[in-house]
């Protein structure tokens, strides 16, 4: 089993079918995405359609929360199962799309792996006024925070992966913020918030989506086409 990952695709998966057919991939195979995935963003006939295409992909699709994107909790025909030592959520009639679950703490390879999905949009006006797919949940919610740290804490707050969407607030990538937006009406909680995760973590690498940047910085990486193989206990390092 080989864990690679991957920023936001926003429901184009080309990328990821290009290197399907180049690398001819394992299905037992892991790909994970860093949010904004898109698949659950209408809610019907055209995700299904979507899902059923993506489905045939030679691997396994592990799918963090991002801000423009549906929960599974909120949609029908989900069901929970364990993957990798944590709850994910799964259509069975897709069981190669697996949605984690925030706070959770999964093992590829042997590295312990945190998930904390979901940002602000903002862009959120603008989809607000002219009626686009906007969803209420995109932020972690006080429950969600609250298991988040429980399990850091229980973990005693040794980490090797964190899998997040947005980035903790002192790595904001300043220069990727869109012009036309007033910063000072962004709601930056979430990224304050990781900040005082990130404090508190002892952790080996730190990867998000959202920022549609290749960056990294420190042991923050922040990702968006790049695809990379996970460096796990069993193999190597970054490609």
């Amino acid at each position: 089993m080989t864990f690679y990952i991957t920023g936001d695709t926003h429901s184009n998966f080309l990328r990821i079918k290009d290197f399907c057919r180049i690398y001819k991939p394992d299905p037992d195979d892991i790909m994970v995405i860093l949010g904004d995935v898109g698949l659950n963003f209408y809610g019907g006939h055209q995700d299904d359609k979507r899902k059923r295409s993506v489905s045939k992909l030679p691997l396994t699709l592990f799918c963090i929360h991002g801000n423009h994107e549906m929960r599974p909790t909120e949609m029908p025909g989900y069901e929970e199962t364990t993957f990798c030592g944590g709850t994910v959520w799964y259509e069975p009639c897709f069981p190669n799309l697996l949605f984690a679950k925030d706070g959770e703490v999964y093992d590829f390879g042997g590295k312990k792996c945190l998930v904390i999905g979901g940002a602000y949009s903002p862009d959120k006006p603008y989809r607000v006024a002219n009626g686009l797919p906007w969803f209420d949940t995109e932020q972690p919610t006080a429950e969600i925070r609250a298991r988040v740290e429980a399990r850091i804490a229980a973990m005693r707050g040794e980490i090797d992966y964190v899998f997040s969407h947005t980035c903790p607030k002192k790595y904001e990538p300043v220069e990727c913020f869109l012009p036309q937006v007033d910063q000072s009406k962004v709601d930056k909680s979430t990224e304050r918030w990781l900040d005082t995760i990130e404090s508190g973590l002892k952790y080996e690498r730190w990867y998000c989506g959202h920022w549609h940047i290749e960056k990294t910085i420190d042991r923050m990486r922040f990702m968006f086409k790049d695809i990379i193989v996970l460096p796990t206990n069993e193999d190597g390092t970054e490609d």
